[in-house]
C-alpha cells in the first residue's frame, strides 16, 4: 500500500532562484530553469549532500557538526509572500530578498504542509519537504537596502508564512510555469504532539 497520497492540490512554479554566497548576501539570483540534482540546485550555496549543523538543530547537535542536508532548497508560497507584503505595508515581496529557491502559487497554507510531503514536477523531479522554515532577520536586511524603513517588519510578518525547507528526492529539470503536485504522507497526526510541544 502506498505511504504517500497524491492530492488534488496542484500549484504552479512562479519563480526559481539560487543564492550564490550567503556569507555576503542572502539575495537570490533569478532563474528561468534549474536542474535539480541530489545535491540541490547547481551553484546554490545551500546545496550539498551534507551541511554543518546550524541554529535550526542546536538542540540536537553542536554547531558545525556535519549532518545530512535536508535544507537544500527554500520553497515559498506566492500567496503567503503576498500576505507578508500586505502586513508590512509593501506592494510585494521580491523573492530575491528572501533567498528563495522556488515560489509556488496555488497550494493553500503551504508553510504548514506535513513534513515528508513530496512536491512533484512534470519531469518527475521531486522535492521532499523537511519542515517549516522559520523567519529570521536576514531577509529584513536585504529588504532594507531596497525599501528603507521596512526591513524590520519582515520577521514578525513572516511568522507561519516563511515556506518550507526541502531536499531533492528525484533529480530532473524544472522551469518557471511548471505544475507542482502535492503528495502527503498517509499518516494521522501524532496523538501526543501537543504534549510534546509543552
Amino acid at each position: 500500500m502506498p505511504a504517500l497520497l497524491p492530492t488534488r492540490f496542484t500549484g504552479t512554479i512562479t519563480w526559481l532562484g539560487r543564492v550564490i554566497d550567503s556569507e555576503h548576501t542572502l539575495r537570490a539570483e533569478p532563474l528561468e530553469t534549474a536542474e535539480l540534482t541530489f545535491t540541490g540546485i547547481e551553484g546554490e550555496c545551500h546545496g550539498g549532500l551534507t551541511r554543518p549543523a546550524c541554529v535550526r538543530v542546536k538542540a540536537q547537535y553542536p554547531k558545525g557538526t556535519e549532518i545530512r542536508n535536508v535544507r537544500q532548497l527554500s520553497v515559498l508560497s506566492a500567496e503567503e509572500l503576498g500576505a507578508i507584503a500586505a502586513e508590512m505595508g509593501l506592494e510585494e515581496i521580491d523573492p530575491v530578498w528572501v533567498g528563495a529557491s522556488m515560489v509556488i502559487d496555488g497550494i493553500p497554507d503551504f508553510t504548514h504542509v506535513p513534513p515528508s510531503s513530496r512536491l512533484q514536477m512534470p519531469s518527475g523531479a521531486s522535492l521532499t519537504v523537511d519542515m517549516e522554515n522559520r523567519p529570521c532577520v536576514l531577509p529584513g536586511s536585504e529588504i532594507e537596502k531596497d525599501r528603507p524603513g521596512f526591513g524590520a517588519r519582515f520577521k514578525p510578518a513572516a511568522k507561519n508564512r516563511r515556506g518550507v525547507t526541502a531536499w531533492v528526492e528525484r533529480e530532473g529539470p524544472v522551469a518557471v510555469g511548471d505544475a507542482v503536485t502535492l503528495h502527503i504522507p498517509d499518516q494521522p497526526v501524532w496523538a501526543y504532539l501537543a504534549d510534546a510541544r509543552t
